[in-house]
């Protein structure tokens, strides 16, 4: 399996191609703002075809390239039902970070063909099998993909793109529009937890990681484990 996985230029929003070998088609995640130009070269390099653009969540800084990407290639953009609306109107979970970015004004448009992910489906794209889990929180419609890592780069039982439900060290913040606490708690002790130690961990922002650094060492997940309350002792990041 193929994994490729770089920032995009503003609020560092890690950007994936997964694919099941060079030469391939594969699924594009998350594409932020300022990665057209980046993601071309990716695909050059490895001689890859885009199948499907996968959503973590409808923020901003995860979608705002997905019509351009959608759009040159014909394909789909796949995200869940409680964050569709977030695709039309990413205005409504913009940070003030955000706001003050674009002056108001948005250079955005949403993606013409726009299919909704379900919990606990299974998606067959690009010769891969995707496992999604609705892991609400960071907003509505928030969700991790999962596949299995035989082949990958760590060689590991499975890995999860975890978009802003969990990275290395913290948790996405629950502030904005769609966002909850509790539901957050909700998320990491069901969906995240019953994962195993070895599963990769690729998030939204910062660098790779692993369930069983994490389960040891996250001080939100530590706290969900041992009490089922968390207190915010880590920096919670996200748009």
């Amino acid at each position: 399996m193929l994994v490729a996985g770089f920032p995009a230029d503003a609020f560092g929003t890690n950007c994936y191609v997964v694919a099941t070998a060079p030469g391939e088609q594969c699924v594009v995640v998350d594409p932020g703002i300022g990665v057209i130009d980046r993601l071309d070269a990716v695909l050059a390099e490895h001689r890859l075809h885009p199948a499907a653009v996968l959503l973590t969540h409808g923020h901003l800084d995860h979608t705002f390239s997905v019509a351009p990407v959608c759009g040159a290639r014909g394909i789909t953009a796949y995200v869940h039902p409680d964050d569709r609306e977030l695709l039309a109107d990413p205005g409504k979970a913009l940070s003030m970070d955000l706001t003050q970015l674009f002056g108001g004004r948005l250079p955005y448009t949403e993606p013409d063909d726009v299919a909704e992910l379900t919990d606990g489906a299974t998606l067959a794209l690009a010769g891969l099998e995707i496992t999604v889990d609705h892991a609400p929180g960071h907003t509505g419609g928030s969700v991790l993909f999962r596949l299995p890592g035989a082949g990958s780069p760590w060689e590991a039982e499975q890995v999860c793109l975890s978009g802003d439900v969990l990275f290395a060290g913290s948790i996405g913040r629950t502030d904005l529009w769609g966002g909850s606490m509790p539901r957050m708690l909700a998320s990491l002790r069901d969906k995240i937890l019953p994962l195993a130690d070895d599963t990769v961990v690729l998030p939204g922002h910062g660098p790779a990681t692993t369930i069983g650094r994490e389960r040891a060492s996250n001080p939100y997940l530590v706290e969900v484990a041992g009490s089922g309350d968390a207190r915010p002792a880590a920096p919670i990041r996200g748009l």
